[in-house]
């Protein structure tokens, strides 16, 4: 395990709780492990490893991520996103693969939902035109696919630009109307993960962007 890797994983044992880690398995329901620490205290020990290692690469915060990822751990899983989401400025293309290995094995909204808005949507945004294009070709493939989750996440990754008055709405009605047009293609009760998220999207654009119509 790299240093960094070990500092977070030792402090998050450290704020551990039985409690919360019964309460938390209780209401997921996962097959993964929960120490029982909570977000705040996930959020603080990626914030105290990125001061202890700072100016970490692109290459070191994958496969930091990586690392985290790998022990089927939710604090650990969920310091993974952060760590994405506190470096997304580094993030390319490339790295949706590794995202969409995260999303395949994570099924759960509490990591998928974070992965997808604010990693996804943002590493998005920020590449340039030919990156993107390379992107949206992931994103379309993702809507596609047999597994919920992974069309859940295409369908939220762009809710933080929808947020700030951007993003692009044609695209995510047209990937909402396809899955609700063939939901039989999900498995595994997929289909009402990924239909939920489109709920999620409308009921939030009726509110900030009433204007946008579906």
């Amino acid at each position: 395990m790299s240093e960094a890797g070990e500092f977070i994983d030792v402090a998050l044992q450290r704020e551990s709780s039985w409690s919360r880690a019964e309460e938390a398995e209780a209401r997921h329901g996962s097959d993964q492990r929960f120490y029982g620490a909570s977000v705040g205290a996930v959020r603080g020990t990626v914030r105290d490893a990125l001061r202890r290692h700072p100016g970490l690469t692109h290459d070191e915060i994958a496969a930091l991520s990586s690392e985290l990822w790998e022990v089927p751990v939710f604090e650990r899983r969920l310091a993974a996103v952060v760590l994405l989401q506190s470096r997304v400025g580094l993030l390319t293309n490339t790295d949706l693969t590794r995202i969409e290995g995260f999303v395949r094995s994570a099924r759960m909204g509490a990591l998928v939902d974070p992965l997808a808005i604010d990693v996804v949507g943002p590493l998005i945004a920020g590449l340039d035109v030919v990156g993107r294009v390379r992107a949206d070709s992931v994103l379309d493939r993702w809507v596609r696919d047999p597994d919920g989750w992974l069309r859940r996440a295409a369908l939220l990754s762009p809710l933080c630009g929808l947020r700030a008055g951007a993003g692009d709405w044609s695209r995510f009605v047209r990937h909402a109307r396809s899955v609700l047009a063939e939901p039989n293609l999900t498995e595994d009760g997929g289909a009402a993960v990924a239909a939920d998220a489109v709920t999620l999207v409308l009921a939030e654009m009726a509110r900030r962007r009433p204007e946008l119509e579906f």
